[in-house]
């Protein structure tokens, strides 16, 4: 029985492409930590999100793991390691170096810590030639994982989050159904039942032309992928000045999803 858990992360963790009515994201980890209150004694479960969008591996080591340390929870997810991958000219060997004895440091604290690969990209345009290094990547977690006696969150063999109604309108962040699959999933890789198949089929949607293909994604590029390569151009990144979540209520994270569903 987990009472208490910690999310370490990017812009994934922080639950970007997930609002709630505040406009502040709720994202799988939330939903997840939802799952595993509900499995505790009211009032009796521990829960800190640390995640911040665009944060690349160094800096949530120096910025979360210090905390997560601290406060020793039976459960850490820690997802790092994605915004340096899809960084040009970086090593995913160096990176997975790194993202070990980040993982050492909160093996040694926590009950449990449980580690994430990245998804298969093989259908997005712009980061389908990424797919050999993020699957590179993916091995070294795995072995690590398997070093510490990690559960993996493999999102790379999560068919359901392939299809397109399970991300945002950006294309790199999750919508609300895909990070209510991907907690699913997460409660699967701890062993617990959980309400629905993360891996239930979607409803079939109709053909999509050519046309409408190509102005979606002359859309998306305009919206989307230009101030993205203009922010990496300045410098600059989607976390600047925000602030992790931090310690929430599961109940509070109940209102807020309901609200919205």
């Amino acid at each position: 029985m987990i009472g208490s858990y910690v999310a370490v992360g990017d812009s994934f963790t922080e639950g970007v492409g997930d609002p709630g009515p505040d406009g502040a994201f709720v994202g799988w980890a939330d939903r997840f930590a939802v799952l595993l209150a509900d499995r505790r004694p009211e009032g009796d479960f521990q829960y800190t999100n640390l995640a911040v969008r665009g944060r690349l591996l160094d800096q949530i080591v120096e910025e979360q793991l210090p905390r997560a340390v601290e406060l020793a929870p039976d459960l850490v997810s820690f997802c790092a390691g994605g915004n340096d991958i899809l960084r040009p000219g970086t090593d995913p060997d160096d990176v997975a170096e790194r993202f070990e004895r980040a993982v050492a440091a909160l093996a040694a604290v926590a009950g449990t810590v449980m580690v994430t690969t990245g998804f298969d990209t093989r259908w997005v345009p712009v980061l389908k030639h990424l797919r050999g290094k993020i699957a590179t990547y993916n091995g070294h977690v795995r072995a690590i994982a398997d070093r510490y006696g990690c559960p993996v969150l493999d999102l790379w063999s999560l068919r359901s989050v392939q299809d397109r109604r399970a991300w945002d309108a950006d294309r790199l962040h999750l919508s609300p159904e895909g990070h209510t699959r991907v907690a699913l999933r997460a409660g699967q890789v701890l062993g617990l039942q959980v309400p629905a198949d993360p891996e239930q089929p979607w409803p079939p949607l109709p053909p999509r032309g050519t046309l409408e293909i190509r102005r979606d994604d002359v859309h998306w590029a305009r919206e989307y992928l230009v101030p993205w390569i203009g922010r990496r151009l300045r410098g600059e990144s989607s976390g600047d000045h925000v602030i992790a979540k931090g310690a929430l209520s599961p109940d509070d994270i109940k209102s807020r999803i309901a609200s919205v569903a």
